[in-house]
């Protein structure tokens, strides 16, 4: 059988079919003029163990209702309009810092990866109980940071492998 006729199958990884049906239409803003909360733009990066760009990956958001989908640019971007989230109480009544939680899907992955974005300056970071589950030297990797400029996105490096990757979570 020549290579011409071998082709990729959805069933090998995670993408990049998605972008044929899932990605067309883009599911950028989660934030109304319903929404409760402070709005804010999230700047997402998704690179490679080279720090490469990411530029055919699925990123979807989650927090308190609200959900969304994007694909990364050709520079391995994708930006969403959202609310700062607020502290959560868990179960166990435990306090959660402000967090979003976060599926990416990109080619080369056998299953999706789950983590979360904490954000920087919230004082419920040190008490929070899901990341004191992850070692203090990387936890850096779950924090956004503020844009350097006044209304700049919030930005968050989403790496998915090689040195700083991101904590996934097995869920």
């Amino acid at each position: 059988m020549s290579e011409d006729t071998l082709v990729a199958t959805a069933s090998q990884t995670v993408g990049p079919f998605f972008h044929f049906g899932l990605t067309a239409t883009p599911y950028d803003r989660l934030v109304d003029h319903f929404s409760a909360g402070t709005p804010i733009r999230l700047t997402i990066r998704v690179t490679d163990g080279d720090d490469l760009p990411v530029t055919d990956a699925m990123v979807e958001l989650s927090q308190a209702g609200m959900f969304g989908r994007m694909a990364t640019d050709a520079d391995g971007r994708c930006e969403f309009e959202t609310v700062h989230p607020s502290p959560a109480t868990g179960h166990d009544a435990a306090r959660r810092a402000a967090h979003i939680l976060v599926c990416v899907f990109a080619r080369g992955l056998l299953r999706h990866l789950f983590t979360r974005i904490y954000f920087r300056g919230d004082p419920a970071l040190d008490d929070d109980p899901v990341l004191q589950l992850v070692p203090e030297e990387r936890r850096h990797t779950l924090v956004a940071f503020p844009g350097e400029i006044l209304d700049a996105p919030w930005r968050f490096n989403l790496r998915l492998q090689g040195p700083d990757e991101t904590v996934f979570f097995n869920v």
